[in-house]
């Protein structure tokens, strides 16, 4: 298992491009995925899920990862948020 906190870059947050994005980039591995913001963890294999939590700009988020492609898994999702979800802000 291995976790990063990650903070989100884009100007609006984890809209419903970006939760289709990092939700779409999570099901390409076979590792589970969870996405914890407060107080709360989602499964972020889902995109309703995703959208539930409202992660505004500037949110401070952990991904934990668990399973036999964990590290391919969180190179990619770590590249989603450095590259802020392929938005210009």
């Amino acid at each position: 298992m291995i976790s990063e906190e990650l903070t989100i870059r884009n100007k609006l947050g984890l809209h419903a491009r970006p939760c289709a994005l990092l939700s779409k980039t999570a099901n390409l591995f076979s590792s589970s995925v969870l996405l914890t913001h407060k107080d709360r963890a989602v499964d972020a294999k889902s995109i309703l899920g995703l959208m539930t939590m409202a992660m505004p700009y500037d949110s401070t988020v952990m991904v934990t990862i668990e399973g036999k492609d964990e590290e391919k898994a969180m190179m990619s999702i770590r590249e989603l948020f450095h590259n802020r979800f392929g938005e210009d802000e």
